[in-house]
């Protein structure tokens, strides 16, 4: 029954959710000593989440660490998705939290409590090529999460177990009622964890970030009417411009240092070339490089080609236009279903 890796004790990354119960209990009947680790962070309903995952590592009989990183959590994650929209920039969360905090903090935890591995319920697979762990999209493409996990390194990768990678999610459901936990069906855990059901303008507001008058221009500078702060609208947007016209504005870009929100027609929020920064390779940087993209966690991949411009930024052209390209999101790069590396996309 044991599986066939070396490590014995594995902790779980557990939330309350289906995927995570899952995972604990698969991890459970290969034959592994599971513990479970419950992340507090400063998210509203913490004591209930608290109690859920009480009970159901009460059920699995495994042990539950309660691990504080509140502080961490607010100094890296919300610090860095409000500052992202202060520059006119869209964050990923989700990707940075699994790098630097459960991917980071949370592991070193597991690690200096004696867990040989870390596990989560993450849609996505660990394949091991060369002698190198390398990360691959999920079985099931309409659950693949690896692009939230594109930025981890070969290390964190190495200490990571993702149980689900080959599942539906529909098995995933049935597996935990035959488990005996039948209170999941159909629940979907939701994008943002700290926004809960706030408005992300409120939430923004309440950090400490300022509404500031400014203009609303067409890409040649002609004025269409005004806004309260940048930080309000993304690339796509369409609703709440307040501009009538016979055919709809949406918002194509966000000029911070001008304070201005750029307005232009569908047709103008299709682009082919953007620039990267920061870019991450899990091969040797190329020369040149082409492959499959993808600009966002709901976008569909397309192919492009990709080259150093400088030493710091690489260009991304698409062979097909591609719709609203966000700064500050993450491009994630795939060959065969291989992450290959990402980069964040500089402002327009």
């Amino acid at each position: 029954m044991a599986h066939s890796m070396n490590a014995h004790t594995i902790g779980v990354a557990m939330s309350g959710g289906v995927d995570s119960t899952v995972t604990a209990g698969l991890l459970i009947e290969q034959g592994y000593s599971v513990h479970g680790f419950f992340m507090l962070l400063p998210l509203a309903g913490l004591e209930q989440q608290i109690s859920k995952v009480k009970q159901i590592t009460k059920r699995l009989q495994i042990h539950l660490h309660l691990v504080d990183l509140r502080e961490q959590f607010s100094q890296t994650i919300i610090s860095y998705f409000v500052d992202s929209y202060r520059q006119g920039l869209t964050p990923n969360p989700c990707v940075v939290c699994n790098l630097m905090i459960k991917c980071g903090q949370l592991m070193q935890m597991m690690t200096a409590k004696g867990m040989d591995k870390m596990a989560t319920g993450h849609y996505a697979r660990i394949l091991h090529e060369d002698g190198r762990a390398v990360l691959h999209r999920a079985e099931d493409p309409a659950k693949d999460q690896s692009y939230f996990l594109c930025r981890l390194s070969a290390e964190q990768l190495e200490h990571l177990v993702l149980p689900l990678g080959d599942w539906k999610k529909t098995d995933v459901f049935q597996r935990a009622r035959e488990m005996g936990f039948s209170h999941f069906d159909g629940h979907e855990s939701q994008d943002v964890c700290f926004l809960a059901d706030q408005d992300l303008a409120v939430f923004l507001e309440r950090q400490g970030v300022k509404s500031r008058r400014g203009e609303m221009v067409t890409s040649d500078g002609r004025i269409h009417g005004s806004h309260d702060g940048i930080w309000k609208y993304t690339v796509g947007q369409r609703r709440g411009l307040g501009i009538p016209d016979t055919t709809p504005w949406y918002v194509t870009g966000l000029d911070a240092r001008e304070n201005r929100v750029i307005i232009g027609k569908n047709e103008d929020l299709f682009l082919r070339d953007l620039l990267l920064h920061d870019v991450q390779w899990a091969i040797s940087p190329p020369k040149r490089w082409q492959g499959m993209v993808q600009l966002r966690s709901t976008h569909r991949a397309a192919e492009a080609q990709i080259l150093p411009r400088d030493n710091i930024t690489w260009q991304v052209r698409f062979i097909e236009p591609q719709r609203a390209i966000t700064p500050g999101q993450f491009a994630v790069f795939y060959q065969d279903g291989r992450v290959i590396g990402s980069g964040i996309i500089n402002a327009l």
